[in-house]
């Protein structure tokens, strides 16, 4: 008599996988931030702070990376110099960050569950960009993480006098789309940008909810 053993293995799954980031019903626009939110860029922003920070004995640690979210360059060097008592000249470091930032930029990766929401309301509803980074950069962010035909709207840190968390950013992006603020629905990964959305009279959602954030582990 033969006999046939089968093996039942335990099977794991990972919710955080399948959660997914739904549309408010009253919403009649999107507006996504760029870095954290639809590119995982935030671990290569990190190692290119953390390489120019320690010639000025600035330990940059992730926690202190976070308290940075949604600020351009020049703006953290500023914040960086209240916080240390350092003197670094805010352009030129800023601007020195940003290069060393697009040497390794490529190694960025889509926020998938952000990325298939943009791709799913193509056409559908209105859809803009609202970063505090430099316009460049940007639109070769979306252009590496095969984005960059699905905006015709982004406003950058050059667009704006005020940056996050003066809902400016937002405010510009519900003007060029023609949709009042309070219809507008904005996808944010950074407190900054929460505040942002939710002083411009906009719904918010924080899309860490729905990815591993990866600030300080390898790239």
């Amino acid at each position: 008599m033969s006999y046939l053993i089968l093996l039942i293995l335990p099977v794991i799954i990972d919710y955080t996988i399948l959660k997914k980031i739904k549309i408010d019903p009253k919403a009649k626009a999107l507006i996504f931030d760029l870095d954290g939110t639809l590119a995982d860029t935030m671990p290569v922003h990190f190692i290119a702070y953390k390489n120019i920070l320690i010639n000025y004995g600035i330990e940059f640690t992730p926690e202190l990376f976070d308290t940075l979210a949604g600020i351009p360059a020049v703006g953290t060097i500023k914040k960086l110099n209240e916080l240390f008592g350092t003197k670094m000249d805010p352009e030129e470091i800023g601007n020195f960050k940003e290069r060393e930032y697009e040497k390794i930029m490529d190694k960025m990766k889509p926020v998938e569950p952000v990325v298939e929401l943009v791709r799913n309301y193509y056409n559908k509803l209105p859809m803009s960009i609202g970063t505090g980074g430099y316009k460049r950069l940007a639109w070769k962010s979306l252009e590496i993480i095969g984005l960059k035909n699905y905006f015709d709207i982004l406003i950058s840190s050059e667009d704006v006098i005020h940056s996050k968390p003066h809902p400016e950013t937002f405010l510009k992006c519900a003007d060029l789309m023609g949709v009042e603020p309070k219809y507008c629905q904005v996808f944010e990964d950074g407190a900054l940008g929460i505040q942002a959305a939710n002083d411009a009279g906009m719904m918010s959602t924080l899309v860490t909810d729905y990815y591993k954030v990866t600030i300080g582990e390898g790239i």
